[in-house]
C-alpha cells in the first residue's frame, strides 16, 4: 500500500528507531504514547484490519514479540496491557494492522462501561 504510513514505516521509506525488528514484523515507539512504555508491533506483510488476516500466526508473534519487549522494559512483572484495534468503533486510526503494548503505570478500568 502506497500512502501506509506502517507500510513506510516498515520498509523504512520513514526513519524509525526499532526495537524490534525480522523479517515478519518490527516494533517501535509510539510518537504520541498514552502510558510511559507505548510500544506498537506492525507486521511487514500489509493487513488493512484484523478481518483481513486468514494466518493468525501473525497476530501470536506480535504477542510474542511484545512480551519480550515488556520484559526488556522492565514492566512484565508489574503489568501491562496489550490492545488490537479493528475498524472505526473499535477505535482503529491506522489501516495497518498493529499491536500495542501499554505499561508502566496503574492502568484504567479496561472493559469497565461496556
Amino acid at each position: 500500500m502506497s500512502d501506509c504510513l506502517f507500510c513506510k514505516i516498515a520498509t523504512k521509506q520513514i526513519p524509525s528507531s526499532f526495537l524490534f525488528e525480522d523479517d515478519d514484523v518490527c516494533a517501535f515507539r509510539d510518537i504520541a504514547p498514552q502510558a510511559p512504555v507505548h510500544i506498537l508491533v506492525i507486521p511487514k506483510r500489509h493487513f488493512s484490519t484484523v478481518n483481513e488476516v486468514t494466518d493468525f500466526a501473525i497476530i501470536g508473534k506480535m504477542a510474542s514479540v511484545l512480551k519480550d519487549l515488556a520484559h526488556k522494559e522492565g514492566i512484565d512483572q508489574r503489568g501491562y496491557r496489550l490492545v488490537m484495534n479493528c475498524n472505526p468503533e473499535g477505535g482503529q486510526s491506522v489501516y495497518h494492522i498493529h499491536m500495542h503494548l501499554l505499561g508502566g503505570t496503574q492502568l484504567g478500568g479496561g472493559m469497565t462501561g461496556l
